[in-house]
């Protein structure tokens, strides 16, 4: 899935997210994200379809992946 990179973090990080095209998409997103244990942050900028998620305690990568896919949109990887 993440070739070089850990797949866990605390801290922030950046994904690329593809298919949000309103604040509805944003609200979707953020939500799903947001629901995850350990996540402090959630902030997405639609004109580049970036995610950023800020963690104060380990956060499994794959986690936001399935998180990301369920509400039904495309995250890169």
């Amino acid at each position: 899935m993440f070739d070089h990179t850990p797949r866990t973090f605390i801290g922030t990080t950046s994904f690329r997210v593809e298919g949000m095209i309103s604040g509805h998409c944003e609200w979707v997103v953020t939500t799903a994200i947001g629901a995850l244990p350990g996540v402090d942050t959630v902030t997405v900028e639609l004109s580049t379809g970036t995610v950023t998620v800020s963690a104060g305690q380990p956060l499994d990568r794959a986690d936001i992946v399935t998180a990301v896919k369920e509400a039904g949109y495309t995250i890169l990887v």
